[in-house]
Order: C-alpha cells, then structure tokens, then sequence
C-alpha cells in the first residue's frame, strides 16, 4: 500500500478555521461510526469511518471495563488484517479524490490521528479538524445565532399553491428551507428520499447563511413556514426571528393555484414514484396520497375529507384509464377552498410583519429582484 515518494500529496496544516471550511465548502472525510453520522454531520461530508456500528460499541465497553489502553488495543485487533487495507483504500481514494479536503473524528482525538498516520504511512499526508465534529457543531450553532442578529428578512407568504417556492428559485439570494428538510411543507409534502436528520438540518442552514451574508448584504428571502417542516423544526431563534419581519405575498387566481398542485403533486410526484417503484408507481403514489388525506381527517372533517377521498380515487382511475388529470382538479380545488384557505387566512393574521407588496408570482419576483441591498 506504500505509495512512491514522487506521489505524495502535498502536506496541508490541520486547521481549526471552521469559518473558512464552511465557506469554502471544504470536502471532509467523517472517521466516525455510522450511527454518529446518521445523527448529524455537515453538507460536505461524506461517511467513512474506522469503526463500524459494532466494532465502536465492543471497543466502548472494553474502554469501560478495562480503560484506554485495552480499548485502544482492541481497536487496532478489531481493524486489522484485510478490513484495515479496504477502508484504507477508502480513504486513500477520497484523499485522492479531494486534495483539498480534511478528515475529522467527533473531538479531533485518537480516530482522527490514526487515520491521519496511517494515511501518512501510506504516503499521503493528509489534514484533520482540529477539535473535530463537535467543534465544527458548536460553531455552527453560534454562527446561526450571529447569523440571525444582522440578518434582514423578507418572508414569501401566500395561500397553498401560489408558488411560493417557484418565487424562492427564482431568486439569488433565498433560502430553500423545504429544500434543505427534503419536504414541501404540506400535510402531503413527504417526498420519497427521507428526511435529514435535525442537526443536518440545522447545520445546514447554519452553513446557507454564512455564504449569503459572507458578502455584506444582509437581505435573505426565505419562505413564510411554521413550526415544523414534516418532522424538522424550525430552530426557535428563526421562529422568533420571522415573527415581525416584512412579507411579500404572491396571490394567484384559484384556477393557477391548482395548476400549480396539480403539477407538483400529481404530474412530479407521480413520475417520482414511476421511477422508484416500476410497474407499482401509480398505485403507491395513490396509497401516499390517500395515507396524506387521511391524516388531516379530523381537521378536514368527516364530510368533506370522504368526499377529497371518493374524489382522489375517481382521479387518480380516470387518469389511469386515459391521461386525463381534470378529475384530481375537483378534489384540489374543493381542499384549497375550504381547507387550506381558511388554514392560511388564520396563519397570516399571527404575523406582525408589514406587508411591503401583493401580486402575481413573477410580480413579486420582479419587486423582490428590485429591492436594494441591505447593509449590516
């Protein structure tokens, strides 16, 4: 595995400038174990650990009942051999792969230092995080935090099916927020890739913020959301924050609204569902949906949710039968009439923030495009 001097890489310094990893968008390796990882890590990161789930689980024990030192002997056993070699070969090839990234542990400590010698005797010099996942974490909550203190935000509102993640697109200086939480916001906004976890969802944003501010302008749009985006929540200093800031709101003709559902829930989602389960597409796209229905039941009320269901259903056979997609119309129009609008029409009365301008999505598009910058 010992590479000829002529091809090692360059050595880099370790680094704590977790500022600048973040801006750079720095590729890193995660030496930590894949449970860590699905719990939190960071937008660049990519999972490559020492250990697996349960050799970090034998070496933690022994580390209990026997202290550091058997624990860390354990380790090497447990790592050795041709287990050793293939995630070497791991590493080396992201190493490769990514000159210009790091690898980190959860604290900077001993996974990080021995992979960073291992690739070292293997002829890459390689550099780690100092103060690893936790470090990087805690940054990034105080960075959220700053973040926020001089942020100026214009919030996107409108009733359900106005667009207003076309507006947030459409603009350079947004945040996706149910792009970041894989989630469209609505009771039938599940996707079919899951959602991130928290902290993920949390960094990164933390991380979106530091690059749209890193300019000197401080204006950032971002959509009018609730508390929680599916199963994600807002971080509560972003709740506070949205309270009383401006709002652009788009207003479209009931017709457009449906137009636009239909287009994302019917015709994209659909072909979502094809391309993940061939031959049962449609039929689970149906289930997902209906499943979606019936979890607002008791706030839509018996009445109107049996008559979205029996209508959803005609739908969804009249579109199998011929490609015709008007029936799922019925049913979205009756929905954003007497469910959403109602929901939306309460909603918008907690804001405090002044409305600065109301009209067609490319309206506000073009006067959000037209504000000037906004100095910290």
């Amino acid at each position: 595995m010992i590479e000829d001097a002529a091809h090692r890489m360059p050595p880099r310094p370790d680094t704590d400038d977790y500022r600048t990893l973040f801006l750079q968008g720095a590729p890193m390796m995660d030496m930590r174990a894949p449970v860590e990882f699905a719990q939190g890590a960071f937008p660049n990161a990519t999972s490559l650990p020492l250990m697996s789930d349960d050799e970090r689980r034998q070496v933690g024990i022994c580390y209990k009942q026997k202290g550091q030192d058997a624990a860390i002997e354990l380790g090497h056993t447990l790592v050795s051999g041709d287990v050793r070699e293939q995630r070497l070969a791991a590493w080396l090839d992201f190493a490769r792969s990514h000159p210009d990234g790091y690898l980190y542990c959860f604290r900077g400590g001993l996974r990080s230092a021995t992979v960073q010698q291992w690739l070292r005797d293997a002829g890459v010099d390689y550099p780690l995080v100092r103060g690893g996942y936790k470090a990087m974490r805690r940054f990034l909550i105080k960075a959220l935090s700053e973040s926020l203190s001089g942020l100026q935000l214009t919030l996107i509102a409108g009733s359900t099916g106005t667009g207003k993640t076309r507006v947030i697109h459409a603009l350079s200086r947004a945040v996706d927020l149910e792009g970041m939480a894989h989630h469209r916001g609505s009771a039938f906004g599940q996707l079919l890739e899951p959602q991130p976890s928290q902290i993920d969802f949390e960094n990164t944003l933390s991380v979106a913020l530091l690059r749209l501010l890193g300019g000197g302008d401080k204006r950032v749009f971002m959509e009018d959301e609730g508390r929680l985006i599916g199963r994600l929540s807002l971080p509560e200093n972003l709740r506070d924050h949205m309270a009383g800031v401006p709002l652009l709101v788009v207003e479209e003709p009931l017709s457009s609204r449906v137009d636009a559902v239909v287009e994302d829930y019917i015709h994209d989602l659909g072909e979502r569902f094809e391309a993940h389960y061939p031959g049962e597409g449609p039929e689970q796209h149906r289930q997902k949906m209906q499943a979606d229905l019936a979890r607002v039941r008791k706030r839509l009320g018996g009445l109107l949710y049996k008559q979205a269901s029996a209508q959803m259903d005609a739908a969804f056979d009249l579109q199998w039968r011929s490609g015709d997609d008007t029936g799922h119309r019925v049913w979205i129009e009756m929905l954003l009439r007497d469910y959403y609008d109602p929901m939306y029409t309460y909603q918008i009365g907690k804001r405090h923030g002044e409305v600065l301008f109301r009209g067609r999505r490319s309206e506000v598009i073009q006067y959000a495009q037209d504000m000037a910058p906004s100095a910290g």
